[in-house]
């Protein structure tokens, strides 16, 4: 398979070009036809990622004479050194073989991948979970989804991380959740800035969001932090919403310590799925997990406003949600280590290079996801303007796709996929070096002439 066949699905083809509309009417006023397009997507669509990466793949070029390195968006799964585990792989063959799972399912999910999800759970919990707590969802993604139409009502808003993932802004956009943000904080291993969460709330705020481990920041935060979290929004009378799909995704020191561990102090509603941690982004299998031992979401009617809308929405995969018990339970930890173990290498390959590349820096070095963050030294380069500038360049000049930072809500940052084979990693760092070279700014020893020394 050659490199291009192995990106296919991740370097999308130039959009096809638009038809030309003939005007049609009726009588001579107005349209014939009395349908149109609606706009209610229009808006939310401009903050997703894709649309950014689309940007870049399509300011490559074949004149370049390189192949496209694509390490703006991760995706793992494309690689041999990422394929799942073979107990995955066997799970679902199963399944798909017993010829038991091709119905249709309830809105919530299955039971006993249900009960399966909160066994997986429970591991780490004091309030232990039941499968009445947990919703199968169709991807942490839709989950995201649900929860906010289920949360949206008029006038409310809800806090967002920055820097975050975009998808979170595009779906509070979509629902018309108004958007706040707070501040992750570099230089306190970008700890949530708790002050500025408590500057920005108000009455009419439902919820803060916390993605732990975090994505794109690659930091997993501690329990004395996550402690200050939850009593931070017990005080504001709001809810956590906390992302934890990279769970399985830590090669640094730090534990991962679940939000729900706090649930006591504060309703948390938890996201999570296999997409990252078994490198199965394409099965679609998620999980909403509402940990509440006094009952708020019930008595706030959270959890009806989710089964009502998981009544109307596309469930997951029958086939993967019987499969999911044994995902779950079966898997060797040792596909886990070795998973992380090239992440590990990755991020230190990377950090080792950029060494060499004064404009790129790497201030904290990420201990979990697939993503590694870098701030960009503009003042050391010659017509750059900013972290879109740079990237498009870069594009232009290296078909190399790094994502512009402002993308993530961090203008003049940069961040680069480490989820990727360590080849291409190597080949990128030497094409980010050649690029930062050129556009490096002279001394003004280096720019006089002999005859005027």
């Amino acid at each position: 398979m050659s490199e291009e066949e192995a990106h296919a699905n991740l370097a999308v083809p130039a959009f096809r070009t638009e038809k030309v509309a003939k005007t049609q009417t009726q009588n001579g006023h107005g349209t014939v036809w009395r349908f149109g397009g609606a706009d209610k997507a229009a808006k939310a669509a401009t903050v997703t990622l894709r649309g950014v990466i689309y940007m870049l793949f399509d300011n490559c070029s074949k004149d370049v004479k390189k192949t496209i390195l694509p390490l703006g968006h991760g995706d793992p799964s494309v690689y041999p050194c990422f394929r799942t585990c073979i107990e995955a792989e066997d799970a679902v063959v199963n399944v798909l073989r017993s010829g038991k799972s091709n119905s249709y399912c309830p809105g919530a999910g299955i039971l006993p991948a249900r009960r399966a999800v909160a066994d997986y759970l429970n591991r780490d919990l004091p309030n232990k979970l039941t499968p009445d707590d947990i919703f199968l969802t169709a991807g942490c993604n839709q989950g995201i989804e649900l929860v906010f139409e289920s949360l949206a009502r008029p006038n409310a808003n809800i806090l967002l991380p920055r820097p975050g993932f975009p998808h979170y802004d595009a779906r509070a956009v979509y629902s018309g959740l108004e958007i706040r943000k707070f501040d992750l904080l570099p230089d306190r291993e970008w700890e949530i800035d708790l002050e500025g969460v408590e500057a920005v709330a108000d009455e009419n705020t439902v919820a803060i969001v916390v993605i732990n481990p975090n994505n794109p920041c690659g930091n997993v935060y501690s329990h004395d932090h996550l402690h200050k979290v939850a009593e931070t929004a017990r005080k504001l009378g709001i809810m956590v919403i906390t992302d934890e799909v990279y769970d399985q995704t830590i090669f640094g020191d730090n534990p991962f310590v679940p939000m729900a561990k706090f649930a006591s102090i504060v309703p948390v509603l938890t996201l999570g799925g296999i997409s990252k941690g078994w490198v199965v982004p394409g099965w679609k299998i998620g999980w909403i997990a509402l940990n509440d031992p006094e009952g708020v979401f019930e008595s706030t009617k959270v959890v009806q406003s989710i089964k009502q809308s998981l009544d109307i929405t596309p469930d997951p995969s029958t086939i993967i949600q019987a499969a999911l018990p044994e995902i779950l339970e079966k898997v060797d930890k040792n596909f886990f280590a070795k998973k992380n173990k090239i992440l590990k290498h990755n991020v230190d390959l990377v950090c080792d290079r950029l060494k060499d590349i004064p404009c790129v820096v790497c201030p904290k070095k990420p201990e979990s996801c697939t993503y590694l963050l870098t701030k960009l030294e503009l003042s050391l380069l010659d017509d750059i303007k900013d972290d879109i500038d740079f990237c498009v360049k870069l594009a232009r000049e290296e078909n190399l796709v790094f994502l512009p930072g402002e993308a993530l809500g961090l203008k003049n940052w940069m961040r680069i996929t480490i989820g990727v084979e360590a080849h291409m990693l190597e080949d990128a760092l030497e094409r980010l070096k050649g690029f930062c070279t050129r556009h490096t700014k002279k001394t003004v020893t280096e720019t006089e002439s002999p005859s005027s020394v």
